[in-house]
């Protein structure tokens, strides 16, 4: 007997909807990221605010360890709000001397470049661009298109985690600034959203798609794996990865105009939109193909968060991300970048969805997930 289909139903706190297959509600109708951000996160987090003796031993422990380097911490800027606010902080706010990377994996947006120039420029550090094997990264992003799978994003994502661990071990640098936030992520995009893939630092995944979908070998690129990031680089080199965006108090909002301020920063509109092929997945692919849209997430982490209510996030989610014209040239440009005809970048689209499976290591990322919450360390809603 089959089962019936399940009701749609919407958070009555934030917008997280049944578009995420393993999502539950109280008898109230509230969701469970909504309780365990209000149980587990908000306790410890409170906004940022009351860490700052902590705050101030860690910029301590950083600037002594890194006094005899030319660089105290790495910083990975992909020019978008978090990471070039982060580094308004460490440089402006907090004295830091990051050595500051950035990703050129040819699919940067006109708009992101001016950012990072802008801010680096002003700042007066020193920017490290990564250019990639433009041959590689385009056949690797057609290999994962060829899957059928959602998480299309994994070319450019592993490499951004590669090179941390790179340059962490290079540079003997002993800290690593990431820029992730309560404020403005704490709900992840749902697992069941991107269930037909790996994890994103797993080179286990990474090289069995690549063996299977790349039509040409792979041989400039980085790679790194769970092991090395989570347990070689902490606990044998001692490197550590920390999140500061956490101990202090802002809002979107204040982020924005900060930067707006200082650098004459442009906003892309929404989170992840300084990419061309991010924003094009995110903006049409994923809820044109897969039926969910991402920005459930961003904006119930910004409604969960008091900084915009709920009636609001709806009606931004009555409208696309895109118009259609917008949808439509980046259509064209990505096929374009990718060296297709049109026709087979939509074949990629209406194709049948994932059914192959793929090498990885996710159920011990998966376990290392749970370890951490239960110690207190993942500070992120994931199921």
């Amino acid at each position: 007997m089959m089962s019936k289909e399940r009701e749609y139903q919407v958070c009555k706190i934030c917008v997280m909807d049944t578009t995420d297959e393993d999502i539950s509600f109280d008898a109230n109708g509230v969701c469970n990221r909504c309780i365990e951000y209000e149980t587990r996160i908000l306790p410890e987090w409170n906004y940022g605010k009351g860490h700052e003796e902590e705050l101030s031993g860690l910029l301590n422990e950083i600037k002594s360890k890194g006094a005899s380097k030319p660089y105290d911490c790495i910083l990975g800027l992909s020019g978008g709000l978090d990471s070039t606010y982060m580094l308004h902080l460490a440089v402006r706010e907090w004295g830091l001397r990051p050595f500051v990377f950035h990703i050129d994996a040819g699919w940067n947006l006109p708009v992101a470049e001016e950012n990072v120039k802008r801010v680096t420029d002003k700042l007066g550090v020193d920017l490290h661009v990564e250019k990639m094997n433009w041959d590689e990264m385009r056949e690797m992003q057609l290999a994962w298109f060829r899957t059928g799978m959602e998480n299309l994003d994994s070319p450019q994502d592993h490499a951004f985690i590669a090179l941390i661990d790179r340059y962490s071990r290079e540079l003997g640098v002993k800290y690593i600034l990431n820029g992730y936030n309560i404020c403005t992520e704490i709900v992840a995009d749902p697992a069941s959203w991107g269930k037909d893939g790996g994890p994103t630092g797993d080179s286990t995944y990474m090289r069995d798609v690549i063996r299977k979908h790349c039509a040409i070998p792979i041989k400039e690129y980085t790679f790194t794996n769970g092991f090395k990031h989570k347990v070689l680089l902490p606990y044998i080199y001692g490197v550590k990865t920390i999140k500061p965006l956490n101990l202090v108090h802002f809002t979107k909002n204040q982020m924005v105009k900060t930067l707006q301020t200082e650098y004459g920063y442009a906003p892309y509109g929404q989170k992840h939109f300084e990419d061309l092929i991010t924003k094009f997945l995110e903006g049409w692919w994923v809820p044109t193909r897969f039926g969910h849209d991402i920005r459930r997430a961003q904006l119930s982490s910004l409604v969960m968060t008091g900084q915009m209510n709920r009636d609001e996030a709806l009606r931004i989610l009555e409208k696309p991300p895109l118009t259609d014209e917008e949808a439509r040239e980046l259509f064209s440009e990505v096929a374009k970048r990718l060296e297709i005809s049109e026709d087979e970048l939509m074949e990629y689209h209406e194709m049948p969805k994932c059914s192959e499976r793929f090498r990885s290591q996710k159920v011990l990322y998966n376990a290392g997930i749970k370890l951490f919450e239960a110690l207190g360390i993942e500070k992120r809603i994931r199921k």
